[in-house]
This record gives structure tokens, sequence and C-alpha cells, in this order.
């Protein structure tokens, strides 16, 4: 069974840094590429960030472009989003998804984000 979860949400100032991990396990993390998708309240699904399925290759929205990091571990099955600088409207509940961008097959329950003094 694939499973998806994730955990390092919380409340942090603007201007803050959190870090976001994803534990996987049912498949092999290895071969798959994966991906940080947050929803803010009343907002739609919104893609942040993607990694190839060895580490090489990324990819971040605009919105979070110098500001946040994707990067795995392949022997701990650990896909991690460092966010540094975080901004109001980064408040969003945390997903990590297999797959490239939105083409996702698997998704976590998500770790709340909220971005406020």
């Amino acid at each position: 069974e694939v499973q998806l979860v994730e955990s390092g949400g919380g409340l942090v100032q603007p201007g803050g840094s959190l870090r976001l991990s994803c534990a996987a396990s049912g498949f092999t993390f290895s071969n798959y590429a994966m991906t940080w998708v947050r929803q803010a309240p009343g907002k739609g699904l919104e893609w942040v960030s993607s990694i190839n399925n060895g580490g090489s290759r990324t990819s971040h929205a605009d919105s979070v472009k110098g500001r946040f990091t994707i990067s795995r571990d392949n022997a701990k099955n650990i896909l991690y989003l460092q966010m540094n600088s975080l901004k109001a409207e980064d408040t969003a509940l945390y997903s990590c998804a297999r797959g490239w961008g939105l083409d996702n097959d698997y998704r976590g329950q998500g770790t709340q984000v909220t971005v406020s003094s």
C-alpha cells in the first residue's frame, strides 16, 4: 500500500522558515518523481515544486522560486521542502504527491502551514 505522510508544518511568522518532510512507503521511492502541492482555504490545488527520481532535476512555481527548495533522500525514502522567507500568502495545506507536476496518482493527507504575526 502506497503511503505518503507529511510532517513539519506549523505556525511561523512572516520571514521565517520551515522544513517539511514526506515519508514514503509501499513503493520503490527512487523510481518516481515527487511533487509538493498546496491548497489554501477557498482556493484550488496549486503546484509548488517537483523533483525527478534521482534528484538531479527540480522545478519550482514562480510564486516560490528563490524561497523554497525541494530535495529528497532516496536512502531514507523522504522528500523535503525547505521554505524560507515565508509570506502570509504561503498559508496552506501542503501535501506531497507521487509524480511530476499535477500528474499525480497518490497524495498524502497534508500538513498545515500558517504564516502569521
